[in-house]
Order: C-alpha cells, then structure tokens, then sequence
C-alpha cells in the first residue's frame, strides 16, 4: 500500500451496491449526528479540530456510533492523506511500511492520518512500533477501541494521545437518521418511494442499541421486503420482521462483560429483585456462559447474604446443579430464581468481612506458634514437651463451653466476627453474646459452674 495512491473520492466509496450505512456515511460535520459532548462549537475535539491541531487521539465507544466516520471527517476537513489501517489483518511489517511512506509523503509537505481500527487488538510489540513515528510527528494517529484504552493500550502510547470517549446514539438521533436515509434519494432510499409509519422506525431504533450501522442496514433490508411486497408504507409489523433479533452490545471478554455482571452483583447487594432480573437477562441473552453467571451468584450468596440466610449458599449451588443438567434456556429460569432470592433474602457481609480482616492480620503481624494446650501429642516425645497440656475437651464441660484461650497470647481477645441484625445471624449475635457471658462467669469463678 503506498499513500501516493490516489484516495477515492466519496462518490466511488459509495456506490449503489455499497450497504446503505456505508452509502449514508455523514461527509462533514454538518452530517455528522451524535457526540455533541465533543463536536458542539466550544468543546474539546470540535476545537481541536477547528483549530487542525495535530495531536494523535484515541476514539474510545461502542460499535456504529461514528468513529471511522469521525476520523474521515477530521482529515477532510484538515487536507490531510487518510490511510486506513485494521489491527485484525495486519503486523509490524506492514506499520513499518506506512511508516515509510508517510515520511516521503512529509518530504513533500503532505501530512497522514493514520487510522487504526480496532486497535485494542495489537500487541505490546505491535504498538510499540507507533511511538517514534507519533512523538516525531510523522504520522498523526488516530486509534479505534470498543475497549477500555486504560486497560488495552499501552501507557506509552495512551500518554502521547487524547482519549475521547464516544457514546451510543439515543434513539432519537437514529430515528432522525433514518428518516434522511428514506428521503436521500442520490445515496439513501429516496428512490423507492417508500414512506415508513413513526412506530416502525422507532422499532429500528430501538433494536439497534444505538448502533446506527446495524439501524441503517436493517433498515434497508425493511425496506426491500416492503418493497417485494408492494407495499409504498413501511410499518411496524414489517420492521420487526426484518430485524429478527436485538443487537445486544456485549464482549464476553470485555469491558462489557464486567460491567454487566458487577450491576448484577450489585442489584441483588442493594435488595433490587427487578434490576438483578433485568441484568441477568442482558447477560444470558448476549450468549454469556451460564455456569460464570451460576458461578457468580455463589460468590453473591457466600459474600452479600451469609449467614442472614446460610440457605442461599444450598439454592444458589442447586441453581447451578440444574444450570448445568439442564442448560439454556430451561435452565434459565434457576437462575432468575436465584437471583431473585439473592436480592430479597437479609444481607450480612460479616464473615466476608471478617475473614478479610484475618487475611490481613495474617499479613501484617508476626505467625506465632500455635500454643501449647490446642496441639496434638500422637508421642511420648510431643507429650513430655507438653503437647496438649491444658486442654479442655468442650463436651466433658457442662454447658459445652470452656474458659480455655484458642488465640495466640499477642492476639487474646481479638474479635474479628461482628454479626449483623439480620435475618438468621441476628441468633448468632445473640448466641455469641450468650458465650461470652458464660467465658465471662467463668473466668470471675474458676473451678464454678457458670450462674444460670
């Protein structure tokens, strides 16, 4: 590829056969739709844009909400070579190689944008390759991500460039484009007469997840089976049927995919059975791994309900069970069930809290030997060094209770647990209470029975 090439003009990048989203593609900013928190007069990349500025950026958003147009945009407006580029397809051979050529191409007073789409998808080594060309200013990059830069771009590269986060279209802006789509008659569908009812294009909206891509080419495929039908009105009905299925954003080994399980993880905390239903249903209907969702709703069990409800560990382990014997979509529904007992059960972080505590005392302070009384002495040897002296087996006491010390002498008295008021734990705290009371009495009375 060599950037002498000439660049196609826009009407040949657009052709009849070209899919409507690539033939509506927005030419300048005027057409651009969405993203006014960047693009409105004043803000951040609309003034650097006015201002040609040369800094590399980063395009951070969710698929179809403009960012190769964005970046088309940008070297039109600033007469700049535009060199596209895909992280899937190509490696450092191919970077050196554009790198070449954009540095003949400056000797000759011609600046490039170079666009890199999917760029989350090179490796260290691959990125790597960028910096030089960057720093020096041989190339101004500009970078496509779905994913979070903080996470898959090196730093290097991330401090030489701005991020600026894109957000999906609202429903009313891709309503707004696709009725210019029907009314363009030299690049959209205007040719075809078709006039379309609100409700079937607010469907399509809707469906899309404000990917205007997908909003656009379904609402091609539409207005083909109406026109098959001869049918001059596109309605709800015929919408519907020509989108099949939702697009569900969603990376199984992405962003998304965290963000989905914490605001699940965090409805059922937070006692909200509707929400937590709701985000389980995005993530099952995505094509999540059940069994990470049943593995998940354990961990909720374990750490957001403990022992105010100890049962929710055997039903979230039994929605598992019949997770795994039955699969999707029967399978489903033990998890809502799950899920929904999760967020109405008691809440009580005590013991997750507490063994953290542990991990963390554990950490910080010096291991001391096990005391002498709590060992076991199997030998003469261990019982002549006196290996078990001392203790007090509980059940020959006659409330099943000893005054003997289990910690470490550094650690006597610590107290780690603290039981909430909250469903079943509430007779925890009280029977903890209880067993204080009588090492209490105890101790005020050796060799005494504890006083009813």
């Amino acid at each position: 590829m060599s950037l002498f090439e000439p660049i196609p003009d826009l009407a040949q990048r657009t052709s009849r056969t070209a899919p409507l989203a690539e033939r509506m593609r927005p030419r300048n900013l005027s057409e651009y739709v969405g993203q006014q928190h960047l693009l409105a007069p004043g803000k951040p990349l609309r003034v650097q844009i006015d201002q040609d500025d040369t800094a590399s950026m980063i395009f951070w958003g969710p698929p179809g909400v403009g960012k190769t147009t964005l970046a088309r945009i940008i070297a039109e407006t600033t007469q700049a070579n535009f060199v596209q580029f895909s992280a899937v397809l190509s490696g450092i051979k191919e970077i050196k190689q554009l790198m070449a050529d954009a540095e003949k191409a400056a000797d000759f007073g011609s600046r490039t944008i170079l666009f890199v789409d999917e760029i989350h998808r090179f490796n260290k080594a691959q990125q790597d390759a960028f910096l030089p060309y960057v720093e020096h200013g041989t190339i101004r990059l500009i970078g496509a991500t779905t994913e979070n830069p903080s996470f898959e771009i090196i730093s290097a590269l991330l401090s030489r460039c701005r991020v600026y986060t894109l957000h999906s279209l609202t429903e009313d802006e891709i309503v707004g484009l696709l009725k210019r789509a029907l009314t363009d008659e030299e690049r959209g569908l205007g040719h075809m007469g078709i006039a379309s009812d609100d409700e079937a294009l607010s469907t399509l909206a809707s469906y899309s997840s404000g990917d205007a891509r997908n909003a656009l080419n379904s609402l091609e495929v539409a207005a083909k089976l109406a026109r098959a039908r001869g049918e001059k009105r596109l309605t709800k009905e015929t919408a519907t049927e020509a989108l099949q299925q939702r697009v569900l954003m969603y990376d199984k080994q992405g962003e998304e995919h965290y963000n989905l399980i914490s605001a699940l993880h965090k409805s059922v905390r937070n006692s909200d059975a509707d929400a937590a239903l709701y985000w389980l249903g995005r993530m099952l209907k995505a094509g999540e791994d059940p069994m990470y969702i049943a593995r998940r709703v354990v961990r909720m069990a374990v750490e957001d309900i403990g022992l105010a409800a100890p049962e929710a560990l055997n039903l979230t382990l039994s929605a598992r069970d019949a997770m795994d014997f039955l699969g999707s979509p029967e399978g489903d529904l033990a998890l809502a069930q799950a899920v929904v007992y999760l967020a109405l059960a008691p809440k009580s972080n005590a013991v997750y809290t507490a063994y953290g505590a542990i991990l963390g005392e554990i950490e910080q302070t010096r291991q001391e030997p096990v005391p002498l009384h709590l060992r076991n002495a199997p030998t003469g040897l261990m019982k002549a060094m006196d290996y078990g002296k001392g203790y007090r087996y509980a059940h020959d006491e006659e409330r099943k209770i000893s005054d003997m010390e289990c910690l470490p002498d550094s650690l006597r008295g610590r107290t780690w647990y603290h039981p909430t008021q909250e469903g079943r734990e509430k007779l925890l705290a009280q029977r903890m209470e209880e067993i204080r009371r009588i090492r209490t009495e105890m101790r005020a009375n050796p060799g005494n029975e504890p006083r009813d």
